[in-house]
């Protein structure tokens, strides 16, 4: 029961519509969009560790796309980067500035004006590899400034490894599931790396996953 007053409760506050008007996405299919969300961070610690920049894709439930946006994050607290996280993504504090990294600030303004500019009013689902790791740190990000990261995202969130697991396919990276579905990987040369890659990787898997299940 109190999972069920918490769930409406959830509904109630999402931005496109109220609880006792709410239709799923089995219901309305055309309200309802895909976010395919990638960050790449200063490490793995959320709250202490920060994103350095975000990718996003945004699809209907089909996953045909409807628009990207990629975004460089100048963090609060360089210092704390991660060597291990450097070696993946090459954050170097200059470099991103010479990159135009934006703030916090203007990170999230620009992050919410995509989403109001392809979403309108139709609820959008997070989609993520490993949604935990991006949801949380996006979490921060907005709360750092007093926001919510439920001005863009529906209540719940879809993670591809649980999708591809579901349908056989026991790995857990996003190389592995790549190449067991045949399609493109992302690129791991540092430089190179990115949250948009990461996101467009996403995507991708997600088309190859839904191509499998019209097969069946």
């Amino acid at each position: 029961m109190t999972r069920t007053v918490l769930l409406l409760l959830a509904l109630a506050g999402s931005p496109a519509v109220n609880a006792q008007e709410f239709q799923w996405p089995a219901q309305a299919p055309g309200g309802w969009l895909l976010a395919f969300v990638d960050v790449e961070t200063t490490g793995l610690v959320p709250g202490y560790h920060e994103m350095i920049d975000i990718g996003i894709v945004m699809t209907d439930l089909d996953g045909a796309e409807l628009g990207d946006l990629f975004v460089r994050i100048q963090p609060d607290h360089p210092e704390r980067i991660d060597e291990g996280a450097r070696a993946v993504n090459a954050y170097e504090e200059d470099r991103w500035r010479e990159l135009g990294a934006l703030s916090a600030e203007a990170a999230i303004d620009r992050i919410v004006s995509f989403h109001e500019q392809n979403a309108g009013s139709r609820n959008v689902l997070m989609v993520a590899f490993n949604s935990h790791f991006d949801a949380a740190f996006l979490d921060h990000l907005f709360r750092s400034r007093e926001r919510s990261w439920r001005e863009l995202y529906h209540y719940f969130i879809l993670d591809l490894p649980s999708m591809a697991w579901s349908l056989g396919i026991r790995d857990l990276t996003g190389t592995s599931i790549a190449n067991k579905l045949g399609v493109a990987d992302e690129p791991h040369v540092a430089e190179l790396h990115t949250g948009i890659t990461g996101a467009r990787l996403n995507a991708r898997i997600y088309r190859a996953l839904l191509a499998l299940t019209e097969l069946e």
